[in-house]
């Protein structure tokens, strides 16, 4: 048995054929006047089949429900039936997502660049004697101290919130940090120590008075020692506190070797000599740092920024560093301690980039309690596991054994873990020392600073139980929250923080618990009714539903009020032009709908509306009679057209006739069939002559005329004056006609007019050079009133109407003379000499004759007397002298080879102009001088630069660039290789700096600042300090580069990170915070 087709099952049937169909029903309906029950069903198409497993709605079929929902398993973009997790994230951010793992130390929001500060508190904080310090301050100190007071908060916060990560903004607010400047984080330290160390000595209670001495301060001297006499100078004696050791790694491998150039002697000979109190006189001395005793908590800062000189720019020093896990310090002090002096690697600082003022930090701690190390990196936090760089990076595990120092050095390391560009590695090497001990060696090349705790043993640890005991008499208002004392106003903010936030997850399960609710219920809703939808049976009553509410409604969250007025026709039934627009719904699922929404009207299966059925039946009989009609006249106005039509009766437009011949043929006539005759009706009402613009007609017969008639009236009856008729006989407006005769005897003298003007100045007409003669009187008129007189007399054809009439001479001429000194305010032309006659070069004045001026003042409304009068001399005087001032000025002269011996002695001469007036330098030079201001005032326009391989430049850029590009060319901002090199083009303006056009010539073509040899022409561009308009330099200009080699390349990321940071005034650092208020501390 074969398998039944389904390939044209749900196969929709071709509009052509719907059509035709409802046409014929339709015209049986006019013819009749009958419906029957059939005709209502293929006209409302409730024939078709229910559709099942379209990919689509169906419009044509009025019982497809279709597509109005995806797939069981499928999703849309928005709506009612988008996934749940877009769902979920309209609702916003889910705060239990942000719940404190167990176990897990909190971190610190970045508020923008303060990475360096959330590093450093995160250090101090994970210090539990500086914790336990801060929160045993007493209220009223935390009152009067702002800083100390939301420092306190920050650390409560951090202990015993809830929260993944704390907001630092108050804190910071506080400070008065900009948080969006980078600033050094050993800085910040440095100062914030500073700051705490004033506002706890306040404090009563001695544990929180000097934590900061008791944890941080050490004690150093400088020694000058005398070589001859061996005595340490008076101010050997003097101990310096310390709270870092500035220790150097440009060289050095590791901590030991930093330590030891730390500690190391100088020597003091030569211009250095040390003068020694006891031998009164200049000797060779050696200086050495002593320290005199040593903190709990020692901080080394690595000084992995460097200057160097060639460049004048700082660098951060990338090489790896070797540091042990545990650091024997006895043997460094000036006096070797009786007692170990044993540190414990607490914390890494680390400043992740290769740019000295820009980067990333982040701090590697460990835990005091449980041994294991955390990442702090502002919002986040990661377990290390039990080494500061990660289990996975350590292949073996040993410890130091005996009461020895150790100190390794580093050799190369065996494991790494990447981070950026460079490795931090871990790596468990031997160390051989006076007792052969091991030692646990990190290498890192960002580690930037590093903490060591002192180990302390275990009478060390009962004592300081003690005092802390003894601290505990004082009333400081402590509560135990989560095994640790705080503060009690703290205890209480910090559970009303937490219960906030508790409440926050809560109300979002309860929101999220809704939401998902309400789209469950609502799908369950939609999918419930779409399965009663379809109709059964033919008998079965139904419903008309909007198909546009109906989407709607299955596709929304809340649902639209119901709505079937957009289907309802005039008479309040159903017409069946809207079947495409509604759909055929199930009396059960109409009622399943209505009864949870409220609106209408109901439309029922009795509802077909046979008011519109009978007229739209006469509608299409009337537009079939409408289309042959016009079929037959388009042929008849496709003959008038041609001139084929031998009984024309009627004008019409010629124009709006052949457009009307394009149009399509339709039932009915459209807006475009109004006005067959306004083009040709004049304002007066009457036939417009035939030789106006746009008035050329045709002759149509009578029977095309009344049906263009019948169409113009049918789309615009209130305007008749648009279909005016007029018969063949018509005649002619005499008004419009007598207007246009005189607009062509206008026209007739005009041209004898510059015909005549042509013939008096025939080569200024035709722009020829005039040969200018010495001793002669000429007059100067402005090259641009000749150049648009000349357009103006030349004119033709259809360029009559775009030409510009010139202005009048008196006017012209009255502008080139200053209203101060009535002197003239622009220069004469240059003179070139040619075989023994002399021409001008164009310039903004051109020199006419006397007869030319004589023929413009009649012509142009001039009078004669206001000329400027130009008479040439020749003059042996070759110096600077001004022309026109009475005095002669030389032009320039174009030496040419003369045949004519009568003329070799002019030519050994220099021609010059004397004007009447003369020329006004003072007015002139005020004019130059604003002109120049002008145009080094420019913005955003293009200079071109050539970077010259053979070290030298083509002629062109050799030339000064004293001309320029093209203003309107488009140049590629992409480089291209010349013959010489390669050529950019930059944009630029006039306050653009040396520097920065030196630092965009790097960028393009990888050739260092301090290396760019810069020129414009010969002349060399080097001060990076001035601006373009300093150096004279405009936009066209063309510049060329070399390469000098001499200092070695560098990344332009460092350049721009520095000129980042100088915009921003970095190097204030911290100045205008509360951290460099009353400041009185050293570092050494």
């Amino acid at each position: 048995m074969s398998r039944p087709t389904t390939r044209s099952k749900n196969k929709r049937h071709r509009q052509e054929d719907n059509g035709d169909i409802t046409s014929e029903i339709l015209r049986k309906i006019h013819t009749t006047g009958e419906i029957t029950s059939d005709d209502l069903s293929q006209l409302y198409k409730t024939w078709k089949p229910v559709c099942q497993g379209c990919r689509v709605n169906n419009k044509d079929n009025p019982n497809c429900f279709c597509g109005l929902i995806p797939p069981p398993n499928g999703s849309r973009k928005a709506g009612l039936w988008q996934k749940m997790s877009d769902v979920l994230l309209a609702l916003g951010p889910d705060p239990s997502k942000d719940l404190r793992a167990a176990e897990t130390p909190a971190g610190l929001t970045n508020l923008g660049a303060t990475c360096y500060a959330n590093s450093i508190l995160q250090c101090l904080y994970m210090n539990k004697s500086f914790r336990e310090g801060i929160f045993s301050v007493e209220p009223d100190v935390l009152r009067h101290n702002p800083v100390l007071d939301q420092l306190t908060r920050l650390f409560a916060q951090l202990h015993a919130s809830r929260m993944a990560f704390i907001d630092s903004s108050p804190f910071v607010k506080t400070l008065e940090l900009d948080n969006g400047v980078q600033q050094d984080s050993h800085e910040f330290l440095t100062l914030l120590l500073s700051l705490l160390e004033r506002c706890l000595s306040h404090s009563k209670v001695s544990k929180g008075r000097t934590i900061v001495q008791d944890l941080f301060r050490g004690r150093v001297s400088h020694v000058t020692m005398c070589s001859q006499c061996g005595k340490d100078s008076e101010a050997s004696s003097n101990m310096e506190d310390f709270y870092e050791l500035e220790l150097n790694v440009k060289g050095l491998k590791n901590l030991d070797e930093s330590l030891d150039d730390y500690l190391s002697v100088e020597e003091l000979h030569g211009d250095n000599q040390y003068f020694c109190e006891s031998c009164k006189t200049r000797v060779d001395a050696t200086r050495s740092i002593k320290l005199r005793t040593l903190p709990t908590v020692l901080n080394f800062q690595l000084k992995r920024c460097v200057f160097l000189p060639k460049t004048t720019m700082k660098k951060k020093i990338t090489s790896a560093f070797c540091f042990p896990g545990e650091l024997d310090m006895r043997q460094r002090l000036s006096e070797p301690s009786q007692f170990e002096l044993i540190y414990d690697l607490s914390a890494v600082l680390i400043h992740k980039g290769t740019a000295v003022n820009s980067g990333h930090y982040v701090a590697h701690i460990k835990d005091e309690d449980t041994g294991q190390w955390w990442e702090f990196d502002d919002e986040h936090v990661s377990n290390l596991g039990r080494h500061p760089f990660g289990d996975g990076s350590s292949s073996s595990t040993s410890k130091a054994v005996g009461s020895e120092p150790v100190h390794p050095s580093c050799t190369d390391p065996r494991n790494g873990v990447a981070d950026g560009h460079n490795i931090d590695v871990v790596q468990s090497q031997s160390s051989e020392s006076s007792n052969n001990s091991n030692a646990e060696i990190f290498s890192s090349g960002d580690a930037y600073m590093l903490m060591y705790n002192l180990r302390q043993s275990r009478k060390d640890r009962e004592k300081k139980q003690a005092s802390g005991a003894s601290d505990m008499k004082i009333d400081t208002g402590m509560v135990s929250l989560y095994g640790v004392p705080l503060p009690s106003h703290l205890c209480e903010e910090i559970k009303i923080l937490n219960a906030s936030y508790d409440d926050a997850c809560q109300q979002y399960e309860l929101k999220k618990e809704e939401e998902l609710g309400c789209i469950t219920k609502r799908r369950q809703e939609v999918r419930s009714v779409l399965s009663e939808a379809p109709v059964r049976s033919n008998e079965d009553s139904f419903n008309w539903i909007s198909t546009d509410w109906l989407r709607q409604w299955a596709d929304n969250i809340p649902p639209p009020v119901l709505d079937n007025m957009s289907i309802q026709c005039v008479h309040g039934k159903v017409p069946h032009s809207k079947v495409s627009s509604m759909k055929r719904l199930s009396a059960k699922a109409w009622t399943m709908i209505v009864s949870k929404h409220d609106g209408g009207p109901t439309l029922t299966n009795d509802d077909y509306c046979m008011a519109c059925l009978v007229d739209g039946a006469r509608t299409l009989v009337c537009g079939d009679s409408y289309r042959d009609r016009r079929t037959i006249m388009k042929q008849i106005a496709n003959e008038a057209v041609q001139g084929n039509c031998v009984d024309g009766a009627y004008c019409v437009s010629k124009s709006w006739l052949q457009q009307w011949l394009k149009r399509k043929i339709l039932d009915a006539p459209s807006e475009a069939d109004a006005g067959p005759t306004a083009p040709i009706r004049c304002p007066h009402g009457e036939l417009m002559p035939d030789q106006a613009a746009g008035a050329k007609r045709v002759l149509v017969p009578e029977n095309l005329w009344l049906f263009l008639y019948e169409d113009a009236v049918a789309v615009n009856p209130d305007d008749l004056l648009e279909c005016t008729t007029f018969p063949s006989d018509s005649k002619q407006c005499s008004q419009c006609s007598d207007e246009l005769s005189e607009v062509a005897v206008m026209e007739d003298s005009l041209r004898v007019v510059k015909l005549k003007q042509r013939q008096n100045h025939e080569k200024l007409a035709m722009g020829k050079s005039i040969p200018l003669f010495p001793h002669c009187k000429n007059y100067l008129v402005p090259s641009s009133w000749l150049s648009k007189w000349r357009d103006y007399i030349n004119a033709s054809g259809k360029n009559v109407s775009s030409s510009v009439k010139p202005e009048t001479l008196d006017g012209v001429i009255d502008s080139l003379k200053c209203e101060k000194h009535m002197r003239l305010l622009e220069r004469p032309p240059e003179l070139v000499c040619k075989r023994g006659t002399i021409f001008q070069k164009t310039d903004g004045l051109t020199i006419i004759t006397e007869n030319d001026w004589k023929c413009f003042c009649e012509e142009w409304g001039g009078t004669e007397e206001k000329g400027i009068s130009a008479v040439i001399e020749y003059s042996y005087n070759a110096g600077n002298n001004l022309a026109g001032s009475g005095e002669e000025m030389p032009l320039l002269e174009e030496q040419m080879a003369s045949h004519d011996e009568a003329n070799s002695d002019n030519e050994s001469r220099q021609p010059v102009i004397k004007t009447c007036p003369e020329i006004c330098e003072e007015c002139i030079g005020e004019k130059e001088s604003c002109e120049l201001m002008q145009k080094l005032n420019y913005c955003n326009e293009d200079i071109y630069v050539l970077f010259a391989r053979d070290k030298e430049a083509p002629k062109s850029f050799l030339e000064a660039s004293d001309t320029s590009f093209e203003q309107d060319r488009r140049v590629s901002k992409r480089s291209r290789k010349t013959n010489n090199g390669n050529l950019i083009n930059l944009k630029v303006s006039g306050s653009t700096s040396i520097y920065q056009l030196k630092m965009m010539i790097w960028e393009s073509f990888g050739v260092v600042k301090e290396n760019q040899i810069l020129r414009k022409g010969a002349r060399i561009i080097d001060k990076e300090s001035a601006t373009l308009a300093d150096m004279n330099i405009f936009p066209g200009d063309k510049l060329w580069v070399i390469d000098s080699e001499i200092h070695e390349q560098r990344d332009i990321a460092d350049e721009l990170s520095d000129q980042k940071t100088n915009v921003q005034h970095i190097e204030e650092g911290f100045r205008g915070t509360l951290l460099t208020a009353n400041i009185s501390s050293q570092v050494v």
